[in-house]
């Protein structure tokens, strides 16, 4: 029983002259790979003089992007370090050390890969702690940035 048979087509040769162009729109850029967990920017607070660790952290580690003074980071006073997000930004006060925390909430963040994030956890050696949530299959990691801001690590769960 044959359930396949190839057979080939053949085109007729175009009689149209036809030689691409570049395409000159503004290129679209890709998502990042990187998301809050937030509905709105989330804000939290910087240690002065800790610019370079926290580059280091949610620009190198993390995959975020630092926002330049055209996208505004200059605009809001209150928020003098500005990290984007693929869907919201992520706003740092740059404070003196002693400071009044207000809540220990983590800042919630979704990456591509967990297991990609912890060995970079690692090879910076940072002490972070793997938690397991109820439901199965839900995993995070919990540390501190360079401020000693509380941050979670989940991996972005596509549905569909």
């Amino acid at each position: 029983m044959k359930f396949f048979q190839q057979s080939f087509m053949e085109l007729e040769e175009s009689s149209i002259e036809f030689t691409p162009q570049p395409d000159r729109r503004a290129a679209m850029p890709l998502p990042l790979p990187v998301r809050l967990i937030a509905i709105g920017d989330a804000v939290s607070h910087s240690i002065a003089g800790r610019e370079r660790e926290m580059d280091a952290f949610y620009v190198g580690m993390l995959g975020f992007v630092r926002a330049t003074q055209g996208d505004g980071a200059a605009a809001n006073p209150a928020a003098a370090i500005v990290y984007h997000a693929d869907n919201v930004d992520l706003r740092f006060a740059v404070r003196e050390p002693l400071f009044h925390r207000d809540d220990l909430r983590p800042i919630q963040i979704e990456v591509l890969s967990l297991a990609e994030a912890e060995m970079k956890i690692i090879e910076r050696e940072l002490e972070c702690t793997r938690q397991r949530g109820l439901a199965p299959g839900q995993e995070s990691l919990v540390l501190q940035d360079p401020s000693g801001n509380w941050i979670e690590i989940t991996e972005r769960r596509v549905v569909g």
